[in-house]
């Protein structure tokens, strides 16, 4: 930085400073404040991108000139930043602007008012802006006893208006930030006092009950929050960043994360609070503006306006917030100085995208059920417990109105476990006491309990079910059962099935990906803040709704998510706080797992009959246990072939995995060997000791309903305990796995009709919803339903992208995926004419192509997620069928531990005879084509490519298909490298999804025209994923902000599902030139 020749400072935040400066003449932008100001972080990260502007050069005014010299001595500016700070010479900088008559950012006399109290809450109410019931107290500083003020003991009487305690009472001055709250006699009354923030503190509790005898105050009622304060950050009246922190009136503590920074929560704004952001901006006439909101009652009150002030430590909102003025500095002064230049954000504005048919139409709602992610290994256990004690818990927390109690809550749990303690001791003092419960299980709850030293809900939970008869017992037990039976209870304890961290990263990472289906989400998962989804959420566009169940690893998964979504900073506590809903109010995506419908329980029993059979499958047992003809199930079956066989090499290898693990435990070197996410040699011993002991029953049979959890185990350690080589692990993983192929998606329905009545059971509430969301989507015409041309910003703010994102457990997706599969959406039988000859051209290729890759899915991974995506064709009559267009998305989530030869690729959604016309079109414009001329060998050996005929490569119908598009190594958009992408299933008419929502499956509907997509078996063919090197042919995506260019680009993160739309979101129909590049 160099000196001005005013005694300010030019800033030059140029890579090189030397480089000459374009011809045009720069618009300079004079930055008029206080030092501690001027040179804060925020201003020194939102400058630095501003000069990244061509034409913009930024002068910081030295707080030496502002004080001491004449305004007619300050550097000349075209552009002012100014604004008012304690020691501030407000009526200079107003002098300066009218001798030099600038562009004002924040206009400098409205900034006389916000200083003052009285005038911020006149012109809030002037503007029609909720805000606390208050009154004025004026008194005259030296007759301060002759005011119109009334105090009682529980409340104060201002100008004749009654102001029961608690209430406020602020200094009229804005930079007096002495409030003070009084409370009531009930409540232990004296008074909080808040100030500016010192160190950890920023308000003190005082017994103190009288309100101030002198000065001038403002008197409001106290509004009841949820303990949070709400800040708003207006970058002109389209823009807002909201957040939360603990409100000083809560304790006075300053929450503060491990660097010492004050904890900030993410926050969505209402429709009603954006409008009441945009009228807070323009009545204040401040471009740059922060004011408080209170939320109470459901309703939103502005308590305070405090004018220029920015967003500390968000890199996106410095990103955007200088694109943002460096927008409007240009669109005002650009055209006088002659300066070639247009808005680059219009086409952002109104989010229309192409549909997979290669339609452009305007995005209107998004919806996603999303499985959690990574986990540890779920354990239960149970037992049947009759002592008192547990009665009187079961009857404190009403567990008789339901018969039903889930005790989570850390004094609950508590409660819990002082039983099981003073139990074990009386077990151990008497050996003739009445206490039924047996030791060892006792022993194994209160060992549970004791685990990691303190209680939380997200990983334990205790089930309590009345049982008026107690529990069944074979009549060849002791004398006990043959006792007259009494009511127990059933004690089911679950613990683990924690989020792991790489649970975290998989949501994360692929709400960062999510954003690729947004308008501008291309490239580096529109990782450059301020394009697509943040710019849409962060311009008041975005009306976003994230639920989870009441799991604690579905609640993680989801602020995870929400986190990458969005771009948020800091800890997952306060985003789900603030962001996830739990809907484990109504059903809507919890379920009750122990108690099975009548449905389920003749289910497992079939499936265990035919898994109990010594002997090799034969036609009648496929027919039983596969009847719908699922590919994944068959190869599994066949695989098999005897279930019995392959239990006892299983249960063989699990012994000699217990007995590897006790000879480790024996070893000194292993004692304090510590696994992934903290656990011991010894916690996994008792996890697989447990699995040894139920697997095979007393009887010599198989319990098999264990095999799903032996699954879930040797998939947890042979992904993150390889460390320990352990032998037969890969063996163990590959027999389970196939075992679990057949009973997981089988305990779920083995036909059509126990399929969709078992789902309908699990997800009827989710089933409705979602119908609600699409309903309300394109039914809300006089709001919704503008031109796209017309309005930017919050003109309207009910205009808006709906996201609804649900987040559940794998009963929810499997459920939901039976009801799409087997409730008649689609007819894919040809039906036949008279002749009995099948009508070939009415079967729906498309949707056949999409059952086709769902047979071949064996698992439904963690994150896996099911897409549906709503668009509008505003061209359109609002009562034409082709106003709106359905699709329907799938990924199978993350990639499994080893590399499955038979992942099936699928055939996108067109004929070959499309594919071989869109292949000549675009050879016919010299563009890169995935042919035979692409097929290549990549690190598994196979090879790579398609030609524009039905072409295998060798390998067969499994290979996984890559193409080198601008130097990145892509796979075919069916498949990833380490990556499952999300594959379309259906583009149609929204009416038709409604009506098979509605129906459930109670009937075959009629079907609409399909859509085909001009994207098919071939690669997208544009070399536009390049990050370095040659630039593409098509203009670049502009940033949000200049400054901030992709850097890293998606090659498939290793275990990650990536949504199909970073490949194809911007490709438009065939034959219409591109505006835009992918990247």
């Amino acid at each position: 930085a160099s000196g001005g020749s005013h005694g300010a400072e030019e800033v030059d935040f140029s890579e090189d400073s030397m480089e000459e400066l374009p011809p045009e003449r720069q618009i300079v932008v004079g930055i008029c404040a206080m030092t501690k100001k001027s040179k804060s972080k925020p201003m020194t990260q939102i400058l630095e991108r501003l000069c990244k502007f061509e034409y913009i050069t930024v002068v910081i005014m030295g707080e030496d000139i502002i004080l001491n010299e004449p305004v007619e001595n300050w550097p000349p500016c075209d552009c002012l930043i100014s604004f008012h700070s304690k020691g501030f010479p407000l009526d200079k900088a107003v002098a300066y602007a009218k001798l030099c008559k600038p562009f004002l950012i924040n206009d400098l006399d409205m900034q006389y008012y916000i200083q003052d109290r009285r005038e911020v809450y006149r012109i809030l109410q002037e503007e029609g802006i909720d805000l606390p019931r208050y009154a004025v107290l004026n008194r005259d500083p030296d007759r301060p006893e002759e005011c119109n003020l009334v105090e009682g003991e529980d409340h104060v009487e201002v100008n004749g208006a009654v102001f029961p305690k608690p209430f406020v009472e602020k200094p009229v001055s804005a930079e007096d930030h002495n409030v003070y709250i009084y409370y009531p006699t009930s409540a232990g009354g004296g008074s909080q006092r808040l100030f500016r923030k010192i160190g950890s503190r920023s308000s003190v509790y005082s017994p103190e009950s009288s309100v101030r005898k002198t000065g001038s105050y403002i008197y409001e009622e106290f509004m009841p929050t949820d303990g949070t304060d709400v800040k708003v950050y207006t970058v002109g009246p389209d823009y807002a960043h909201a957040e939360a922190r603990k409100s000083p009136a809560l304790d006075g503590k300053v929450e503060r994360d491990s660097e010492g920074k004050e904890i900030r929560y993410p926050v969505m704004l209402t429709a009603m609070e954006k409008l009441v952001a945009r009228k807070v901006c323009v009545a204040f006439k401040q471009t740059v503006c922060g004011f408080d909101l209170l939320r109470a009652n459901g309703h939103s009150f502005v308590c305070d306006v405090n004018g220029f002030s920015f967003v500390k430590n968000s890199m996106k909102y410095y990103d955007d917030c200088a694109k943002i003025l460096g927008n409007i500095i240009m669109r005002e002064l650009a055209p006088q100085f002659h300066i070639p230049w247009s808005i680059p954000t219009e086409a952002e504005d109104i989010p229309i995208v192409p549909t997979t048919s290669g339609t452009m139409m305007e995005l209107r709602c998004v919806i996603a059920v999303i499985r959690h992610g990574d986990r540890t290994p779920k354990q239960k256990m149970k037992m049947e417990v009759k002592h008192p004690r547990f009665f009187e818990l079961f009857e404190k927390y009403d567990g008789y109105k339901t018969g039903k109690l889930k005790l989570k809550k850390p004094e609950q749990l508590q409660e819990v476990l002082d039983i099981a303690r003073q139990l074990v001791v009386e077990l151990g003092t008497h050996s003739d006491c009445e206490i039924e419960e047996r030791k060892s299980k006792l022993e194994q709850l209160k060992s549970v309990l004791e685990m990691y030293g303190h209680f939380s809900g997200i990983n334990r939970k205790v089930q309590l079910t009345y049982l008026p008869h107690g529990h069944p017992k074979a009549a060849s037990e002791d004398e006990e059962a043959r006792r007259e039976p009494s009511p127990s209870l059933l004690l089911v304890l679950k613990w683990g099935g924690e989020l792991t961290p790489a649970g975290r990263v998989q949501a994360e990472e692929l709400g960062r990906a999510f954003r690729c289906m947004y308008p501008g989400g291309q490239g580096d998962y529109a990782g450059f803040p301020g394009c697509g989804l943040l710019r849409l959420h962060s311009t008041y566009r975005h009306d976003l709704k994230i639920y989870a169940s009441d799991e604690g690893r579905v609640q993680m998964t989801a602020a995870a998510f929400a986190k990458g979504l969005l771009a948020l900073e800091g800890e997952l506590t306060p985003i789900l706080v603030q962001m996830v809903k739990s809907a484990n109010m109504n059903g809507l995506l919890d379920s009750d797992s122990d108690s099975l419908s009548s449905c389920q329980h003749r289910v497992k029993a079939r499936l265990h009959e035919i898994m109990q059979k010594d002997a090799e499958f034969c036609e009648e047992d496929y027919e039983k246990l596969a009847p719908t003809g699922s590919a994944s199930l068959l190869n599994s079956m066949t695989f098999i072939q005897n279930p019995v066989e392959i239990c006892n090499q299983v249960f063989t290898l699990i012994e000699n995995l217990t007995s590897q693990i006790r000879k480790r435990l024996e070893d000194p070197k292993s004692a304090d060997l510590q696994l992934y996410h903290s656990e011991t040699l010894e916690l996994m011993l008792q996890r697989w000791s447990k699995l040894e002991r139920d697997f095979r029953m007393k009887n010599g049979r198989y319990d098999i309903s264990k095999i799903p959890d032996i699954y879930d185990c040797i998939k947890y350690d042979v992904q993150h305990n390889c460390a320990l080589k352990l032998e037969g692990t890969a063996e163990l993983f590959r027999l389970s796995k196939a075992l679990a192929d057949v009973i997981i998606p089988q305990e779920y329905g083995i036909n059509k009709e126990e399929k969709l009545e078992i789902a309908i059971g699990f997800c009827l509430p989710l089933i409705k919803k979602i119908q609600l969301d699409l309903q309300r989507t394109h039914e809300d015409e006089s709001v919704n339903k503008l031109h796209p041309l017309y309005s930017r910003g919050v003109l309207s703010p009910g205009r808006h992208v709906r996201t609804r994102l649900y987040f559940t457990s794998e009963s929810h997706v499997h459920s939901l995926l039976s009801i799409f599969r087997y409730g008649g959406l689609l007819d894919v039988t040809a039906p036949s004419n008279a002749d009995g000859v099948y009508l070939q051209e009415n079967k729906d290729q498309q949707w056949k192509r999409a059952m086709d890759y769902l047979s071949a899915i064996s698992e439904l991974n963690y994150m896996t997620q099911i897409v549906i995506m709503l668009y509008e064709d505003n061209n359109k009559d609002p009562s034409s069928e082709e106003r709106f267009h359905v699709e329907l998305h799938f990924s199978p989530g993350v990639k499994g531990c080893e590399e499955d030869r038979n992942v099936p690729t699928g055939f996108g959604f067109r004929p070959a005879s499309a594919e071989v016309r869109a292949l000549r079109w675009a050879r016919g414009r010299g563009l890169p084509c995935m042919g035979r001329a692409a097929c290549g060998s990549n690190k598994h050996g196979t090879l790579a490519g398609r030609t524009g005929t039905e072409h295998h490569c060798p390998q067969g119908r499994g290979t996984p298909q890559h193409a080198h598009l601008g130097g990145v190594q892509v796979r075919d958009v069916l498949h990833g490298a380490g990556v499952v992408p999300i594959v379309p299933l259906l583009d149609h008419g929204v009416e038709q999804l409604c009506k098979h929502l509605e129906g459930s499956g109670t009937g075959q509907l009629l079907r609409a025209s399909a859509m085909h997509s001009p994207l098919g078996m071939w690669q997208v063919p544009y070399g536009a994923w390049s990050v370095a090197g040659p630039r593409p042919y098509l203009t670049s995506y502009v940033s949000s902000s200049p400054a901030t260019m992709p850097t890293v680009l998606m090659k498939g993160w290793p275990g990650l599902s990536t949504p199909v739309w970073m490949h194809w979101s911007k490709v438009q129909p065939l034959g219409v030139a591109l505006s835009q590049s992918l990247a």
